[in-house]
């Protein structure tokens, strides 16, 4: 790890205080939590204060923390002989189906759901730095809008409120960006079903496009053959002297 990095994050605790939840230094770059109240006043900081110049933000990502490291899928057992793997129709894979087949509604076992992680870099010191902020409420997550301090923050913010269902106040115009005209939910949250809620088609006799009911089945692709693959060859078998 560089020692710039750590350096940084030392920096970043000291002028902050208890403004930042929690720091840590991973894959080479420094990183903090920023508790809601004070995101706005924590980022105009960052950007204004000449020690720090974090003048370019590079990319807001939502997340949902719900069912955070689950996964169906057996991998961390699996060797080059091939992934002997099982699916759990409960697991966090299959808890889009919600609804579908009248299981719980899904609650995060963080404690904490959703969260706008902020990716910003300054050219003037040649420093990266990810904030992260998690919303105070899961059934209404709303974050302060940073718009006001880079202009680019408009359409990604509108990013996450439209996969996430994120709300940023102040935000000017915090319309849906990806999902079409009139869409229902928000499609990259842990309880939206993986097959959809509706399907579309083109309607002849209507002359328009119509929304109707999702028809495929949901359903669980498992890899039932293996197949030889040189990643996983054996060099000593191969550098052995023919029988």
């Amino acid at each position: 790890m560089p020692r710039s990095v750590e350096k940084l994050r030392e920096h970043i605790e000291s002028l902050f205080g208890e403004q930042i939840v929690a720091t840590a230094c991973a894959y080479d770059e420094a990183e903090i939590e920023v508790s809601p109240g004070a995101l706005y006043a924590v980022m105009q900081q960052l950007r204004d204060e000449a020690s720090l110049d974090f003048n370019l933000l590079l990319d807001i990502a939502g997340v949902d923390y719900a069912t955070y490291g689950q996964d169906e899928w057996m991998t961390d057992e699996a060797s080059n002989t091939g992934f002997s793997r099982g699916v759990d129709g409960f697991s966090a894979g299959r808890l889009g189906l919600t609804g579908i087949y009248g299981l719980q509604p899904i609650e995060s076992n963080t404690g904490r759901r959703f969260a706008a992680v902020y990716h910003l870099l300054s050219t003037t010191h040649n420093q990266r730095l990810r904030v992260r902020c998690f919303a105070a409420d899961d059934d209404l997550p709303m974050l302060d809008s940073i718009v006001p301090l880079w202009t680019s923050a408009n359409w990604q913010e509108r990013e996450a409120f439209d996969l996430y269902g994120i709300l940023f106040n102040g935000h000017p115009d915090l319309r849906r960006i990806l999902t079409d005209y009139g869409f229902v939910g928000h499609p990259f949250r842990k309880d939206f079903p993986l097959i959809g809620n509706v399907e579309v088609r083109y309607d002849e006799n209507r002359g328009r496009v119509v929304y109707e009911p999702v028809s495929i089945e949901p359903r669980v692709l498992v890899p039932r053959v293996i197949h030889d693959d040189n990643r996983y060859a054996d060099p000593a078998a191969e550098e052995a002297p023919n029988a």
